[in-house]
C-alpha cells in the first residue's frame, strides 16, 4: 500500500479510502466486518462513512456497524483513520439536520457513541450550510477539537469560493479550518478541475473523490456479464449520452492489457491534489481488485489519449472558458 499526508497536515493515510455507504443496505454485517478486515490487512487505513448511511433517519445504521467492529478490539480502531459526517437529516425535530452549533454538537456525540470511539479522525461538513454562519460553525468545531473529541475538519461537496471564505474566516480565528474536500469527481465528472481543486491547492486541502467510478460506469458497462449488470441498473441516461467516448475508453483499456475500473482510478492518482480515491465494495474481490489501480503507470501519452476521449471542462478557471 502506498500512503501520502492528507492535505496540509502531518496525518498519514492509505492512497485509497475505504466507503462504507454500503454497509447495512446492500453488505451485511457479516461480510462488511470481513472487508474492513481484509482492509487493514491490506494497509488500507482510512476508512469513510457518514452518520445518514443507512438510510434509517436517526439510526446512523453504517457507523453502528463500524463500531461493533471496532468493539472487536485487536487494535482495529487505533490503526483506522476514521472519517464521518455531518449534515443530513437525523429526525424530525428542529435543529436535527445541518450545521448549526447545536446539531453539529448533538450529531458529534451521537456519532462517537454508534461508532463506539472516544474521538473522530477527521469530521466532515457533508454540505455547505447556507444559513449558518461561519463564526458559528468554527465555534462548535474548536470546542469539539479542544475536547478531544475531534482531531481534524473537512468539507463534502464545496464550491471553491465556500472553501475559500471557510479558511479565511478561520485563519482570522487562528484555527486549522480544513484540511480536506470530498468531491464529486470522475473521468465524467470533471468539473471541479475549474475552481474546487485550485482552491484546494492553494489552502492545502487534500482531495477524496466520491463516486471515481461514476456509479461503475467507468468499470465497464459493455461485452461482459458485470457490464450487463451495470448498465441495468445504472442510469441509461448517463450511458446513452456517454456511450462513444465510454466505447472508445473501454477499447483504450483492453488495448493496454487493464481493467477499466483500476485505470481510471491510477488516472486519478496522477494527480498531486487527490489523496485517496473512495471506493465503495460491496463484496470481497472488489476490494481486493481495487488494489491494482496502484500498479497502473500513467505515462503522458496515456494521459493525453485518455484526456482526448474525456477532455473535462479544459482546464482551470478563468482560463478554461476566458483567456
Amino acid at each position: 500500500m502506498e500512503y501520502t499526508n492528507l492535505g496540509r497536515t502531518g496525518l498519514s493515510v492509505s492512497r485509497l479510502c475505504l466507503g462504507t455507504m454500503n454497509f447495512g443496505p446492500l453488505t451485511t454485517e457479516e461480510d462488511s466486518f470481513a472487508i474492513m478486515d481484509k482492509a487493514l490487512e491490506l494497509g488500507i487505513n482510512f476508512f469513510d462513512t457518514a452518520n445518514v448511511y443507512g438510510w434509517k433517519k436517526g439510526e446512523g445504521v453504517t457507523e453502528q456497524i463500524i463500531g461493533r467492529w471496532f468493539e472487536q478490539g485487536g487494535g482495529r480502531r487505533e490503526k483506522t483513520v476514521l472519517a464521518t459526517k455531518v449534515y443530513g437529516g437525523m429526525g424530525d425535530w428542529p435543529n436535527q439536520n445541518r450545521l448549526s452549533a447545536l446539531h453539529i454538537r448533538q450529531a458529534a456525540e451521537a456519532s462517537l457513541k454508534r461508532l463506539k470511539t472516544d474521538y473522530i479522525d477527521l469530521y466532515q461538513f457533508h454540505h455547505i450550510d447556507r444559513t449558518t454562519p461561519w463564526e458559528e460553525i468554527w465555534q462548535a468545531c474548536e470546542v469539539l477539537v479542544q475536547q478531544g473529541k475531534v482531531l481534524y475538519v473537512g468539507s463534502s461537496n464545496f464550491a471553491g469560493w465556500h472553501i475559500a471564505q471557510a479558511q479565511e474566516i478561520a485563519k482570522s480565528r487562528h484555527f486549522m479550518g480544513l484540511i480536506s474536500e470530498q468531491s464529486k469527481y470522475s473521468l465524467l465528472d470533471r468539473m471541479i478541475e475549474l475552481e474546487v481543486i485550485p482552491a484546494c491547492e492553494s489552502y492545502g486541502l487534500g482531495v477524496i473523490p466520491w463516486s471515481p467510478l461514476a456509479g461503475g460506469i467507468l468499470g465497464g458497462v459493455f461485452g461482459s456479464d458485470e457490464g450487463s449488470r451495470r448498465r441495468n441498473e445504472r442510469s441509461q441516461d448517463v450511458i446513452k449520452k456517454h456511450e462513444r467516448a465510454l466505447r472508445k475508453w473501454e477499447t483504450l483499456c483492453t488495448k493496454l492489457g487493464e481493467q477499466p475500473a483500476d485505470v481510471a482510478l491510477a488516472w486519478m492518482l496522477a494527480n498531486k491534489t487527490i489523496t485517496a480515491p473512495i471506493i465503495g465494495p460491496r463484496t470481497m474481490d472488489q476490494l481486493t481488485n481495487s488494489l491494482r489501480a496502484l500498479e497502473v503507470k500513467m505515462t503522458p501519452d496515456l494521459l493525453k489519449k485518455i484526456d482526448a476521449i474525456f477532455p473535462g471542462p479544459g482546464g482551470t478557471a478563468p482560463e478554461a472558458y476566458a483567456w
